[in-house]
């Protein structure tokens, strides 16, 4: 089928993008269940991770399509330092620090009930109250050399557009450090490729990153991996006046049972301008576009 697609920043992406990643997910397997999704007229995929985008290299070789694109994933803890020291290194005195500043006792209770607290893709738990001073904070810089050299692992003529932030998004606006993600974007430009900033948070992070220009902004949008109230999500998210990318929009494949109704909600109720589905076999890949194909917002409208 031919995907509907949208316009960021005159670049052409479809509205529905697939992200790769079969049971095992060798780079093998990757670049298998890929080449089955261009046979299906997939030619856009999400690469969040260096084996995804190896992949991804190979089946430009293969097919010879150098009309393929790739949208590889660069976590902001790839340029952030504190006295030469990678940020991620001090994760639980970061997570500590963003707990004590921004959490009340009852919001980590109801995320504890939601079974998300612990989750990799939020602020983790602390076993101990140290956190960062305000003196260390400030003295977290940009790591210029490290960041250029994960940047130089794309390409933007395959590549045009590059998620910028991911966890550490969140992460360094929560220290106030939103200086920092400004600098990312700005040599993300510079590269020339266009940066689509993404979070974890929605409610924290489209306000908090707005400001900074990106192409577009990227979000999960579900109970699951949203970290928020879901009401109070998709108010701002239908206010928001920027492109906005759906994350996980199926919830770690609970929805994939009832897709025609998430894209519906994504697409006409949110005004979404794209999403990033995960598909692990060909059998959900198919479904995922013969839903594609049921939204009505989605038809391509006919000519006159």
């Amino acid at each position: 089928m031919r995907l509907p697609t949208a316009m960021i920043e005159g670049k052409k992406l479809p509205r529905v993008i697939l992200s790769v990643s079969p049971p095992t997910r060798g780079p093998g397997d990757i670049l298998a269940l890929m080449r089955k999704a261009y046979e299906m007229d997939v030619w856009c995929f999400d690469l969040p991770a260096l084996k995804h985008n190896q992949a991804f290299k190979e089946l430009r070789i293969l097919t010879e399509d150098e009309a393929l694109v790739g949208l590889p994933h660069l976590g902001a803890e790839e340029g952030a330092s504190l006295s030469g020291i990678p940020l991620h290194r001090f994760e639980r005195k970061v997570g500590a620090t963003i707990t004590k500043s921004l959490f009340s006792p009852d919001l980590i209770r109801n995320l504890r009930e939601m079974g998300v607290w612990k989750s990799p893709y939020f602020y983790p738990a602390p076993d101990s109250s140290e956190v960062l001073t305000r003196k260390e904070i400030d003295r977290i810089s940009f790591d210029a050399p490290r960041f250029e050299k994960t940047i130089s692992l794309f390409q933007p003529e395959a590549s045009p557009f590059l998620f910028v932030g991911e966890r550490y998004g969140d992460w360094l606006l929560g220290l106030g450090r939103t200086d920092l993600l400004k600098e990312m974007v700005s040599r993300t430009r510079e590269k020339g490729f266009l940066p689509i900033l993404s979070g974890q948070w929605a409610t924290f992070f489209l306000p908090m990153a707005k400001p900074l220009h990106a192409a577009a902004y990227a979000v999960p949008i579900n109970r699951r991996r949203g970290f928020f109230d879901l009401t109070q999500a998709s108010d701002l998210i239908k206010k928001f006046d920027q492109p906005v990318i759906s994350l996980n929009p199926l919830a770690d494949k609970e929805l994939l049972g009832n897709l025609e109704d998430a894209f519906s909600f994504l697409f006409d109720e949110l005004k979404i301008c794209l999403a990033v589905a995960e598909a692990s076999s060909e059998e959900e890949i198919e479904h995922i576009l013969k839903a594609v194909e049921r939204i009505p917002s989605l038809r391509p409208h006919p000519r006159a």
